[in-house]
């Protein structure tokens, strides 16, 4: 594997994103980019990156605006700039649009993982045309809650108070996330029923776990506004019809509502005319089935059978 640091002006005119090219030693068949989730970075993703190295495909991936070492560089943990939603979106084109330069003519899929694959939703809305497959990781339905904090938001941006920051409104947000569970002992433990895993996520220095850094006014309301944005058949009809989609999740990842929200994604595309989508619920699983030890190979494997299957 040869790997290249690159970098590249956000859509937000304020921040330098950074991101990773991994290229694998064989011809590349397929160009991969990895979108991750939130409070994150995208080396959190180095075995599923290696093995699509040896499958045969160049990977790309940068840590997103307010997160990793984007963030960290310009010390900007939880703050996405005022820019909107759309910012995550179109500086993931943006990576799109560096790789391929290097990598012209080759089928190009997009892997997003929990807000990773809501931003992958709206890049399929906008720029699916580029794209020869979608997976979806962790993605969610209708999320009553983050509607509930919508208005008052909103109000707050109008009122100049963007960039301030109130650990109320994730609370709220992600109320009740860990209520199915008997055996849960932190709040993050919706993300993994394996407690290293947890631990890797709260710890790790280029995560965001936002105890220190809660996001900004703006960052909560822009993810609000995502999920409206990628909510309904009105998104779903956006997206290409000819777009193979592959709908993953564990079937106790209170993301997707356990399964609900999941199904909900595939039907909306369904019912738009969308017939190449297949869906698959991990049973027994949490949200990062991407990252869980005992499980983790399988994920991997089905979706690089996946993307072979389309190429």
């Amino acid at each position: 594997m040869s790997l290249k640091e690159v970098s590249f002006p956000s859509y937000n005119g304020r921040d330098t994103v950074k991101g990773w090219v991994y290229t694998s030693i064989r011809k590349p068949k397929g160009i991969v980019q990895v979108v991750h989730g939130l409070g994150e970075h995208s080396r959190r993703y180095l075995h599923f990156i290696l093995k699509l190295n040896e499958a045969g495909f160049v990977v790309c991936a940068d840590d997103h605006v307010g997160h990793g070492k984007t963030a960290i560089d310009s010390d900007t943990l939880g703050d996405y700039g005022d820019k909107g939603y759309i910012t995550t979106t179109e500086d993931e084109k943006s990576l799109h649009d560096l790789v391929i330069k290097d990598y012209p003519g080759l089928p190009y899929i997009v892997f997003g993982h929990s807000w990773g694959s809501m931003i992958a939703r709206s890049f399929a809305a906008q720029y699916g045309k580029l794209l020869s497959g979608l997976v979806l990781c962790g993605t969610c339905g209708v999320l009553d809650a983050f509607e509930s904090v919508q208005k008052e938001l909103k109000a707050l941006i109008d009122a100049g108070k963007g960039s301030e920051r109130d650990p109320r409104y994730l609370g709220v947000m992600f109320a009740g996330w860990t209520d199915r569970y008997e055996d849960a002992k932190t709040p993050s433990d919706w993300v993994s029923a394996d407690p290293d895993i947890v631990a890797d996520q709260v710890n790790d220095p280029f995560s965001n776990n936002f105890s220190k850094y809660p996001p900004t006014n703006q960052a909560n309301y822009d993810l609000v506004a995502l999920v409206e944005a990628i909510t309904g058949p009105q998104w779903a009809a956006k997206v290409p019809k000819d777009l193979p989609i592959y709908n993953i999740a564990g079937d106790l990842d209170p993301v997707g509502n356990y399964g609900e929200g999941v199904y909900a994604v595939t039907n909306w595309l369904a019912n738009t005319g969308h017939r190449r989508v297949a869906t698959k619920l991990y049973p027994g699983h949490r949200h990062e089935i991407n990252n869980d030890r005992d499980i983790r190979e399988e994920v991997t494997d089905g979706v690089i059978s996946f993307i072979n299957s389309i190429l």
